[in-house]
């Protein structure tokens, strides 16, 4: 176990430096959730550009890598890459009493360290649609009262008022019950992407929007991304406008999300009722 400890904490430290985070409570977190635990029994599935490799051995140390991890490799579902992740918490800066949604925590290991980063007297309300990867976070996340797991999509029906909704699969829009969950100032994180060749997965960003009261929203791409479909939250009209959109390569150029009004000159892709806008909100 110290030998575990120790690979776990270098790890850490070599994750949130990677991705420009000073050291403090996201390393903690990192640190202190053991990701062996939440993958099952190794040998495990690497993904890479050309397909899968299985690890020499089941030696806990080899997770403890900038790696994606297969969950189900008939499925492509798998535990995405450290470094990504820990970009996207940064920027959505979880605190202490803050109630958080994560939207396809597969198994839990991305769900345990968002609960460590809400803690103390935060909430965290999981939602993942496959019912094993379900069953297994519900396990995995027991020892943590303040975690709720729901078998269910995250992208129908209600969600509750929270200060934070982090995504982990690609959607097409930013769905509107997302949005209408969040209290002022809170953040929703998602992968905005198109759809790619032959019904795979495409290349998009990461979008981090801001609730500025009274009716505002900011808006902005962390990084491209590619991740598996969102479930119910796919518009095939929309994913055409965003690949051409995302073909331009000026991303960073978003500033704001606009909802239902007419897009102006500064309109950067449209959607239903949505369009992302160059100028800033408000």
């Amino acid at each position: 176990m110290e030998r575990l400890e120790a690979h776990r904490a270098f790890f850490a430290g070599l994750i949130t430096a990677q991705a420009g985070v000073p050291s403090g409570r996201l390393s903690e977190a990192f640190a202190a959730t053991p990701r062996e635990r939440f993958l099952g029994p190794g040998p495990w599935k690497i993904f890479t550009s050309t397909g899968y490799i299985t690890t020499p051995t089941d030696d806990p140390a080899l997770l403890y890598q900038d790696v994606t991890v297969a969950l189900s490799e008939i499925s492509k579902i798998n535990n995405g890459q450290p470094v990504l992740h820990a970009v996207g918490l940064s920027a959505l800066n979880p605190q202490p009493g803050e109630m958080a949604i994560h939207i396809g925590a597969g198994t839990g290991y991305y769900t345990a360290i968002l609960a460590r980063l809400v803690a103390p007297g935060g909430k965290v309300f999981a939602y993942e649609i496959e019912p094993a990867l379900a069953e297994l976070a519900m396990a995995h996340l027991a020892d943590m009262p303040h975690v709720t797991v729901y078998e269910r999509s995250g992208a129908e029906g209600t969600l509750p008022a929270c200060n934070l909704i982090y995504v982990n699969a690609g959607a097409t829009a930013p769905l509107n019950i997302w949005l209408d969950a969040l209290l002022p100032g809170g953040r929703l994180l998602f992968p905005l992407t198109p759809d790619g060749p032959g019904g795979t997965p495409g290349a998009g960003g990461m979008l981090l929007i801001t609730r500025i009261p009274p009716d505002g929203y900011s808006a902005r791409f962390l990084m491209p991304v590619m991740f598996i479909n969102c479930q119910g939250a796919r518009d095939e009209e929309t994913a055409k406008k965003l690949a051409e959109a995302f073909k331009r390569g000026d991303l960073r150029s978003v500033r704001s999300l606009r909802r239902n009004t007419q897009p102006d000159a500064t309109c950067w892709c449209e959607g239903k009722g949505w369009w992302l806008s160059t100028a800033e909100s408000g």
